[in-house]
């Protein structure tokens, strides 16, 4: 922390500009070193200025300087950006110079490392900044803005604040009998404060699956018996040729992937190997991989044949899906008629036909619609999404349900007090109150280099 980083704060390749970030007590000193215009160590904070990088008398390059001086920095220390133009070898070069005068090159989120142990932001708004740079749809910009400006860290904040409230009270009863005057916590009242607490953090988990769906997006499998239509259906699904679709079955031997929006939630979508029993090699590794990704989906395509009787292979399709949630899809909707619907216990079916697209967009209201998506347009987007954070929250609830069990053992206060004071240093490490290096380390190696 002591030392001064630099890094390259753009994506290094030809381009218009690029960004040379500096941070640190040194950092406008060592730019000050290598710039030709005016001197950086008198100019104002939060200024541009022109001029040229310069080194053993050659002009490296012609680039705009902005000098921010600490406190109000992104890290709270001083910084320098340099704005130079695009380009491998100038921004190299660039940041060559710097290296060579004192600077040392920052490690993976290292500003944002910064920023957190300067103070500027919590743990959750850290995270946040790199869910931002990660987002690749407006609904998870949305999510990830409203947590970097402190939606849940407020949230975490109110609960340990109530939370120190009760264990205060806890103590004085403890510590100070004898004084009448106190306010005096009884089992119900606890049992009352405990309850509030849980269904907030009950509350927090509930939403955060619209977090996640907003995220991650919906793992969606398409299955099927060799030869039904599954890889024309994602064809059709991300409108383009991915799958080869031929008419001989077992022609899909490894998965493929494919991602869309239905109102702004993201697809990802695997069409699988044809599910049956065979004898190649090949096809057994693809089906196998094909029964681990039904596991796996939040959404299964079952595909059947509307031409064809239902085989003894779908029917055991049916049973391996009957607890996921899954839309049986009726392909080749436009031949006569042979498949036998009061077999299928599953209301959700959809008709279409992958050869003109027909039942295409019914099967992606039919989506929406079990998922809710329509209601995602109109959320408030103050989710709290990061695993991390919720296995925590998850943590907290398992200690509340002890409490609870102790209660109705009417243990005593100051048992129940050490399990309190867990959870609200359990909450804390989601914030960063608590922390420990190796936990810092592995979150910020997942940042770019530069931020």
């Amino acid at each position: 922390m002591n030392d001064t980083i630099a890094s390259i704060a753009t994506t290094l390749g030809v381009g218009a500009i690029s960004i040379i970030r500096v941070s640190g007590k040194d950092s406008i000193s060592i730019v000050n070193k290598i710039f030709e215009g005016k001197d950086l160590e008198k100019v104002k904070s939060h200024t541009i200025h022109y001029g040229y990088i310069i080194a053993n008398g050659e002009t490296i390059d012609e680039v705009l300087v902005t000098v921010m001086r600490s406190p109000k920095t992104y890290t709270k220390e001083d910084i320098v950006e340099i704005n130079c133009h695009g380009g491998i070898a100038t921004t190299n070069k660039v940041l060559e110079l710097l290296l060579l005068n004192g600077a040392r090159t920052a490690l993976p989120g290292e500003f944002t490392k910064r920023a957190f142990l300067n103070g500027r932001i919590d743990l959750m708004q850290a995270e946040a900044i790199s869910d931002l740079i990660k987002s690749e749809t407006d609904k998870e910009r949305k999510v990830a803005i409203n947590s970097l400006k402190g939606y849940g860290s407020n949230l975490i904040k109110e609960l340990r604040s109530k939370l120190i409230n009760i264990i205060s009270n806890i103590e004085v009863n403890i510590d100070y009998p004898e004084y009448l005057d106190i306010y005096e916590v009884t089992t119900n009242d606890l049992k009352k404060s405990i309850a509030s607490i849980k269904l907030s953090l009950l509350k927090i988990i509930e939403e955060s699956e619209n977090g996640r769906l907003i995220q991650d997006g919906l793992k969606t499998v398409i299955i099927g018996r060799p030869n039904v239509g599954k890889s024309s259906l994602l064809n059709r699904l991300l409108e383009e040729e991915k799958a080869i679709v031929t008419d001989i079955p077992g022609t899909t031997r490894d998965i493929v992937e494919g991602t869309i929006l239905i109102s702004g939630i993201k697809l990802n979508i695997i069409d699988t190997a044809g599910i049956r029993e065979t004898n190649d090699t090949v096809e057994k590794i693809g089906v196998s991989k094909s029964l681990n990704a039904l596991l796996e989906a939040d959404l299964i395509l079952l595909l059947l044949n509307n031409n064809e009787k239902i085989t003894d292979e779908d029917l055991e399709l049916l049973e391996k899906t009957k607890d996921k949630k899954t839309i049986i899809v009726v392909n080749k909707k436009d031949l006569s008629k042979k498949i036998d619907i009061s077999k299928i216990k599953n209301q959700n079916i959809v008709y279409i036909d992958t050869l003109s697209s027909l039942g295409i967009e019914p099967l992606k209201e039919k989506i929406k619609s079990m998922f809710n998506l329509s209601l995602l347009d109109k959320t408030n987007y103050n989710y709290i999404t990061n695993v991390r954070q919720i296995s925590k929250i998850k943590e907290c609830l398992d200690i509340i349900k002890d409490i609870e069990v102790g209660l109705e053992n009417e243990i005593g206060l100051d048992m129940l007090e050490i399990d309190l004071k867990t959870i609200w240093e359990t909450l804390g490490t989601i914030i960063g109150e608590s922390y420990d290096e190796e936990l810092l380390d592995q979150l910020f190696s997942k940042f770019c280099v530069g931020k």
